[in-house]
């Protein structure tokens, strides 16, 4: 018997291939990578900061689910399709994680999904 349980909400976008959400293994929560979609599947137009804050609340949504919330995020890994944007995507996450601080990497890539500015994926302990 398996101890993996796929989370999946309403209240972020669906997954636009084949994955999950996020998936619970133990205590442990793996979220895939969130980037700025509505959760009817519409990308957000927009700067970075505004992309990003739609990234940080799919996030949310996803961890509420699984019975979590980002000051139990343990690990973030940030992807950017633009280094330039660093300091306002910065922001962004301080302003979502407050005080808390997750280790994290941040990686610059040629092309994320829909062509989105920023994506995001948490390891979360549940």
């Amino acid at each position: 018997m398996s101890n993996l349980q796929t989370i999946s909400t309403k209240e972020a976008p669906a997954a636009i291939g084949p994955y999950a959400q996020a998936v619970k293994a133990g205590q442990w929560l793996f979220t895939s990578g969130q980037i700025p979609l509505t959760p009817d599947g519409q990308l957000v137009e927009g700067d970075a900061r505004v992309q990003t804050t739609q990234v940080f609340a799919n996030l949310k949504a996803v961890l509420a689910e699984a019975g979590a919330s980002l000051s139990d995020v343990v690990k973030a890994t940030v992807f950017v399709a633009d280094l330039n944007d660093f300091t306002v995507v910065n922001e962004v996450y301080a302003q979502a994680f407050g005080d808390h601080r997750p280790a994290r990497s941040t990686v610059q890539v040629a092309r994320l999904p829909r062509d989105a500015k920023v994506e995001i994926e948490v390891i979360a302990l549940v």
